[in-house]
């Protein structure tokens, strides 16, 4: 089952725009090696599961992997060839709003090499550009 919220407040959400950088989720807590996103972008829930899948393939399921984000903004369109008016559309899927220098992905327990080309396959998923961050403790 794809991510997504059991409960919701309001059942339809406006768009709205991305503005600015991260100033939460921006930093290393979890593992050493993480996957950053540099672009503002609106990631859907199968596109999150698409990324997690290739990265924990790519580590043979070893190590720990946390995903920093979650898609808790529903977005919502109109069938195809319907006249406008008649309301907002129904929600389609869910997306995570996805600021530059947000954390995406935290990995720990598997070699540096291993890691980086997990990271690598990880951010080729993903509809935006990405970098790879290591934290500064020494381990």
């Amino acid at each position: 089952m794809p991510l997504s919220p059991k409960r919701v407040m309001h059942r339809k959400v406006q768009r709205g725009r991305i503005h600015g950088n991260a100033t939460r989720g921006n930093q290393l807590d979890f593992g050493d090696v993480a996957l950053v996103a540099l672009e503002p972008f609106w990631l859907t829930n199968r596109q999150i599961e698409a990324a997690r899948v290739a990265l924990n393939r790519c580590m043979n399921r070893r190590g720990q992997v946390w995903i920093r984000i979650f898609p808790d903004k529903p977005y919502s369109k109109k069938p195809a060839e319907t006249r406008q008016g008649k309301g907002k559309g129904a929600p389609e899927y869910w997306v995570a709003v996805i600021k530059p220098g947000q954390i995406i992905f935290e990995v720990t327990g598997v070699e540096r090499a291993i890691a980086d080309e997990a990271m690598h396959l990880a951010g080729s998923k993903l509809p935006f550009k990405t970098k790879i961050a290591y934290s500064t403790e020494v381990k």
